[in-house]
């Protein structure tokens, strides 16, 4: 049977050991020795992101406090982790020390110093929690993401402020202290075409809409405007008055009378880019309302086409028709007729100029054919003029020197044959004839102020029938227009005509027409014409001349644009010493003038 184990020393010993290893760890336990870990603050890991945001934290307070700036956020943006604070009383020192100015809570700042003169050692800083490692994970994460944000921002805000500093010093400055201010909000990147938008400037003035602009003025605010048609630009003009003459037929068996007169006109001209076309006509109508028996109809209608060829060369094209009845003061003009036969002229010319450096070429051909209709004699019958149709043909030859842009000296030759449709005429002459001409002259190109030609020569028309004499005797050309100022024109016209003549034993005569123009603009809406005219006429084969003077003033008061008032006086003066041709002829009309 088993009894009472006694007990040994080797039990008691064992039992003494425990004690005083539990008395040691209970005395150590109790004692109050501050933690190393808790004065280095060492304790557990540190991240790489952590010690990268309190390094940039650093140098923007470095930053700030050279400019003398201080952060009001930056205990607020950059706060360290929460202090673990104990639910005990007295379990960890007061904090005393929040407002060292040393302090910069990094995890490098050493230990805060302490007050207590009757401690061994320096104070432990504030114990604080240590982090559970799900914990310490999703800070260390928050803070690199943070550090990432950051490093984006600063990147983009330097791009931008590169683009910035290219336009102006200062919105350069209030980026960066925008960047400094605000590193870490979220703010609003600018955009690419930032830098090409300026700011308006305030005191500049709003732009007037155009239809508040000033217009300029017209040269000319009564001229004719015009009507579109196609591509020509055409400005017609009727002129409706009544004129009193002393003459009504300007002959010398005229008498006084009171007429309607009606003048049309009318222009066109073509809008094209390259080449260029114009045409010109007019018809004038006068009938006796009382007084001398007056019936005229005339007119006349031109135009001409200029096409620009290639190696500057260039080609003119006229081409003209014209219907005017026999004038009574004409030495071809029959007496004792009710009424005159009326002369139809068809004529034509095409030129074609070359420039060869400053010498100018110009060949002409052209072709007049004028046939005449019947004269209505007083007792009813008529009287044929079919003798008198003709056909003239021409070639010139116009060589010229440009001396400077402004003068041009030519000469011209001159070369043509008239025929007669009626080889020989009621009286038994051949009337077809040989045409020869010379003429040298200067042609002028001063711009407004002075242009035109003038050319003097000789032409001589050798008649085929040798018992009549050839037409022959200088000749006088000119078309000039002077401006001696704003407003004002003088123009000067001179021609030599070669006039053929049926009548028995004549071979024709010489007429040299010279008149002088001149216009003036009063006012924008009144304007002034004048004009001195001289005739002379040079019979062939008799001693015979007839001398004509005129001259004319008129006024033309524009209502508006396109109405206006126009009056003129006339005198006209025929001497010679034939018999049967002398006459004076004084007129005054006053009218209506209409134009688009």
């Amino acid at each position: 049977m088993f009894g009472v184990q006694p007990e040994n020393s080797t039990g008691r010993g064992g039992k003494a050991v425990c004690a005083l290893l539990l008395a040691t760890s209970m005395f150590a336990l109790l004692r109050p020795t501050a933690l190393h870990a808790q004065e280095t603050e060492l304790r557990g890991e540190v991240s790489e992101s952590a010690i990268l945001s309190d390094q940039q934290r650093k140098a923007r307070q470095l930053a700030l406090a050279a400019q003398g700036q201080q952060p009001a956020n930056a205990a607020q943006d950059n706060a360290p982790a929460r202090t673990y604070l104990p639910a005990s009383a007295g379990a960890v020192p007061d904090d005393a020390d929040t407002g060292d100015a040393t302090a910069t809570g990094s995890l490098f700042d050493p230990p805060a110093a302490t007050d207590d003169t009757s401690a061994d050692t320096a104070a432990p800083p504030k114990p604080r929690r240590r982090s559970s490692t799900a914990r310490q994970n999703a800070a260390d994460q928050a803070k690199d993401k943070a550090a990432d944000k950051s490093k984006k921002k600063k990147k983009s805000t330097a791009d931008t402020s590169d683009i910035t500093a290219s336009t102006t010093a200062a919105t350069t400055n209030a980026a960066d202290g925008e960047e400094t201010d605000e590193d870490t909000a979220n703010r609003r990147a600018l955009t690419i075409d930032s830098a090409d938008k300026q700011k308006l400037d305030p005191g500049a003035e709003r732009t007037d809409a155009i239809e508040g602009q000033k217009k300029k003025p017209e040269d000319d605010p009564f001229a004719a405007t015009g009507v579109k048609w196609g591509s020509f630009v055409i400005r017609p003009t009727i002129e409706q008055g009544l004129t009193a003459t002393s003459n009504g037929d300007s002959s010398s068996a005229g008498t006084s009378a009171l007429l309607s007169e009606t003048a049309l006109r009318f222009s066109a001209a073509s809008d094209w880019r390259e080449n260029s076309a114009t045409i010109d006509g007019y018809g004038l109508f006068r009938e006796t309302v009382s007084g001398y028996p007056v019936h005229d109809e005339q007119g006349r209608i031109e135009g001409q086409l200029n096409v620009d060829l290639d190696n500057e060369l260039r080609a003119i094209a006229k081409l003209g028709y014209e219907a005017v009845p026999e004038s009574a003061s004409s030495p071809d003009a029959i007496a004792g007729v009710s009424k005159q036969p009326l002369r139809q002229t068809i004529d034509g010319s095409l030129a074609v100029e070359k420039h060869l450096g400053k010498m100018q070429y110009t060949l002409t051909g052209a072709v007049s054919h004028d046939f005449y209709g019947d004269a209505k004699l007083s007792d009813g019958t008529s009287l044929s003029q079919k003798d008198q149709d003709s056909t003239l043909y021409t070639a010139t030859l116009r060589t010229g020197y440009e001396i400077s842009p402004a003068l041009t000296p030519f000469t011209e030759i001159e070369v043509g044959r008239r025929t007669y449709d009626q080889r020989i005429d009621n009286e038994g002459f051949e009337r077809s004839s040989t045409r020869l001409g010379a003429r040298a002259g200067l042609a002028l190109d001063m711009g407004e102020k002075l242009s035109g030609e003038f050319s003097a020569g000789w032409l001589r028309e050798a008649i085929d029938d040798k018992n009549l004499d050839a037409i022959s005797g200088a000749t006088v050309n000119a078309d000039l227009k002077w401006s001696p100022e704003r407003g004002t024109t003088i123009g000067l016209t001179g021609r030599t005509t070669v006039e053929p003549t049926t009548t028995s034993g004549e071979s024709g005569d010489i007429l040299y027409s010279g008149r002088l123009t001149g216009e003036r603009q009063i006012r924008a809406n009144l304007t002034a014409n004048a004009a001195l005219g001289l005739d002379w006429r040079d019979y062939i084969g008799i001693d015979g001349h007839d001398r004509v003077l005129s001259a004319e003033a008129g006024l033309t008061w524009w209502l508006n644009r396109y109405a206006g008032l126009t009056t003129r006086v006339r005198t006209e003066k025929l001497t010679s010493n034939l018999p049967g041709r002398d006459y004076t002829a004084n007129s005054i009309f006053l009218g209506v003038k209409v134009q688009r």
